[in-house]
């Protein structure tokens, strides 16, 4: 039967609009002392991690990442019509050696200051790698480390060429490792030794290359940014001269905050509200995100999702338009990880679609029905930035669920824990407490992103995010020949086969994807939502 407004309202929580605002200080959109300050509602318990490597997810990279520092490498973030692409970031250029493709040079940006005052130099980014993946350095945090190594697997060794050229060699040919350097920001060695080689004092008076600093940090509560006025990049200078970003991790809440002025825009508003936001003059803004949300199941030893029966039954009980009705349309309906628009989508013979007769007919074939449950649990997030509407959507899907004979238990933790989990992978601590399913929503914005740390037996968790534990020997030559390939067609070509691969096996449970929906207050400007979950609050007026 189709999901009523009136189901919506009761996943959503009778009581949530009664949820009240935490007192802010100052007034939204306005110039306060001379200053243009606008105030940003952010979906996450607590401000990001300011050290120089974020916690809580891709999303944070938009808050604590790409404004207080920069990567060697940058993504392409003042386009919405199109995906963006790699771009010259602290590194003016990169590339693969010829003669031994293990090896990247990176010629490096000249004139570049920390916002310490120190220079941007090779001894910089040699430091950098060190902190994170070298546990031996003695500058080595443990916190960044935990975040960035999964996201640089194929980091082998680096080295200083000269005092404007790095090295780095990855453990084999790699052809999309650039994709990686996204996400390696650069912090300032001197900063670090003049606070006392003290990371903690760091991440309160943080020092990068980033358009802002880092003003006052009130941790669970909110982050001052200010504008640098010597950034090296005129055409990423921050347009206000404060941002003040507030966590506000429920929806509703969020959405309350903007209606009555205290903040100028959220992220995700409550869809349920959406129509009052516009109303009230606040423009609501989304599009094409390389992102999807999904359940990872454990392939582990008596796992009931060894079977793939049990697999498809979860794929097919999902009704995914239902669920956008959820989101009120702000969501697409996931068929894989990629979009069906996606070069990567490839040709799957097994087509996820709601189908609960068949789902019904797979699930009792592997002896359960509703009266003789399948009875597991899945861990799941409360909230946080890219999780959506987290618990809604699990309860409806814990719904559908059981309307094939399958009975999951939800453990509802707090998003980093979440993440901890999935970098434990299936076999980890977490999850060895009866947990079969991990449900963590992700950008899908390059080959690596979206499949190989998924699916190739290297990235197996705790090397990877391959949580499930997945091996299988085509995936793994499939995904090898397009590593080893430059040719950007053939490694789409590739990248499809995995693919369809990973779907005709239903290696996950794919329910939608996010379109990264934004309010805007009536007053801001300038605000360019690119498709991907990086972000530039640079633009922000």
């Amino acid at each position: 039967m189709p999901f009523s407004d009136f189901s919506r309202r009761a996943l959503l929580g009778a009581g949530a609009f009664g949820l009240a605002m935490p007192p802010l200080s100052q007034a939204s959109a306005q110039t306060v002392g001379g200053e243009r300050v606008l105030r940003y509602g952010i979906s996450m318990n607590d401000i990001p991690l300011t050290s120089g490597q974020p916690d809580r997810g891709a999303g944070a990279y938009q808050f604590t990442g790409y404004t207080i520092y920069d990567p060697l490498v940058a993504w392409e973030m003042d386009v919405a019509d199109r995906p963006g692409k790699l771009v010259p970031g602290l590194a003016l250029s990169w590339e693969a050696d010829a003669t031994d493709r293990k090896k990247w040079v990176f010629r490096l940006r000249p004139g570049v200051k920390f916002h310490d005052g120190s220079d941007f130099d090779a001894d910089a980014v040699i430091w950098n790698f060190e902190k994170v993946l070298n546990p031996q350095a003695p500058h080595f945090d443990n916190r960044q480390s935990a975040q960035v190594r999964p996201r640089l697997p194929s980091v082998a060794s680096w080295r200083k060429v000269d005092a404007m050229t790095v090295e780095v060699t990855t453990r084999a040919v790699d052809s999309i490792f650039p994709y990686q350097m996204l996400w390696f920001l650069i912090s300032s060695p001197a900063q670090f030794e003049r606070l006392g080689r003290n990371w903690d004092r760091f991440a309160s008076e943080p020092s990068g290359t980033g358009p802002f600093r880092l003003a006052r940090l009130v941790p669970r509560a909110s982050a001052e940014l200010v504008k640098h006025a010597g950034y090296w990049n005129p055409a990423r200078m921050a347009k206000v001269d404060r941002l003040i970003l507030v966590c506000a991790p429920e929806a509703i809440t969020r959405s309350n905050a903007l209606l009555t002025g205290q903040v100028d825009l959220i992220e995700t508003p409550a869809p349920d509200v959406v129509a009052r936001l516009r109303q009230g003059g606040n423009r609501i803004v989304e599009n094409v995100t390389p992102h999807v949300w999904n359940y990872h199941l454990s392939l582990l030893e008596g796992s009931p999702w060894r079977d793939i029966r049990l697999r498809k039954a979860m794929n097919l009980a999902i009704n995914r338009d239902e669920v956008v009705q959820l989101m009120n349309g702000l969501a697409k309906p996931a068929y894989g990880v990629v979009d069906r628009t996606s070069p990567w989508f490839g040709n799957p013979t097994f087509e996820v679609k709601h189908d609960p007769d068949e789902a019904r007919r797979l699930v009792q074939q592997a002896g359960f029905s509703r009266a003789n449950p399948l009875r597991t649990k899945f861990l799941i997030a409360t909230g946080g930035s890219g999780q959506m509407l987290s618990l809604p959507i699990n309860e409806y899907c814990q719904q559908a669920f059981r309307e094939i004979g399958v009975e999951i238990e939800f453990q509802a933790v707090e998003l980093e824990v979440l993440y901890t989990c999935w970098r434990q992978g299936a076999a980890g601590e977490i999850a060895r407490n009866g947990i079969t399913a991990n449900n963590v929503a992700y950008v899908t914005s390059d080959p690596l992103y979206a499949l190989i740390r998924f699916f190739h037996s290297n990235q197996i968790a705790p090397t990877g995010v391959n949580w499930s534990h997945y091996r299988d020997a085509e995936m793994d030559r499939l995904i090898d020949t397009a590593m080893n390939t430059f040719d950007s067609t053939e490694v789409d070509r590739l990248m499809a086969q995995v693919h369809q691969k990973a779907v005709d096996e239903a290696l996950l449970v794919f329910v939608v994807h996010d379109t990264n929906p934004h309010a805007l207050g009536r007053n801001v400007r300038g605000y360019t939502q690119a498709q991907h979950w990086f972000q530039d609050l640079t633009t922000l007026s």
